[in-house]
């Protein structure tokens, strides 16, 4: 018994009803896809890294540099003030060469004036040492650039002498490209002052 030919209109409607489900399905699918590759993108830029003594890249764990900031802007005033200050006859070329990397050419200023007065020129000839003993610093990160102000005890020691002071410091900190290993935080000290510096009484 010879089966009856469908009606070609039948045929093609059931055609278009296929075409128009698969064409329908490949769009969502490549929806969902690009959706899923931004996603990637986002969390890949929030990512944070870490680069080993031989140059690798290694990942951490995904999470927002944002949450770090603080931590990061914290540890990258401790180490500005710990060389800006922390100098002797030893090693104050070096630790100056560091300091200057972590801030733009006002902390350079800075270093220019001090030059100028002739401290570094005292802590050469008599051999001095210029400790740092604490470093508190308050930032705030609200909005870039993020103002903070640093209070730094440091002490000098003149052999038989010991004078210790107390410096108030203040000025922006800028997001800038990671520079390793001379500016590890990625930020740069701006708008830098030195607003008072008084000597600390010893208590008794």
């Amino acid at each position: 018994m010879k089966l009856p030919y469908k009606n070609i209109y039948d045929v093609l409607k059931l055609n278009r009803y296929v075409t128009i489900i698969v064409t329908v399905t490949a769009l969502l699918s490549s929806v969902f896809s690009g959706v899923m590759v931004f996603n990637m993108y986002q969390k890949a830029m929030d990512s944070a890294f870490a680069v080993n003594t031989d140059g690798s890249v290694i990942p951490l764990k995904l999470v927002s540099q944002k949450e770090n900031l603080q931590v990061e802007a914290l540890s990258h005033l401790q180490l500005f003030h710990e060389y800006f200050y922390g100098i002797d006859d030893s090693n104050y070329e070096s630790n100056l060469e560091k300091a200057l990397w972590l801030g733009n050419s006002t902390v350079d200023n800075v270093y220019r004036q001090k030059k100028a007065d002739g401290v570094y020129n005292r802590i050469l000839q008599y051999s001095l040492v210029q400790k740092v003993l604490n470093v508190e610093s308050q930032v705030d990160l609200r909005a870039e650039p993020y103002r903070f102000k640093t209070i730094t005890v440091f002490e000098i020691n003149r052999g038989s002498v010991i004078d210790r002071y107390e410096m108030v410091s203040t000025g922006e900190l800028i997001t800038v490209d990671r520079n390793y290993p001379k500016n590890t935080h990625g930020l740069l000290i701006t708008d830098y002052f030195e607003s008072s510096l008084k000597k600390v009484k010893d208590e008794d």
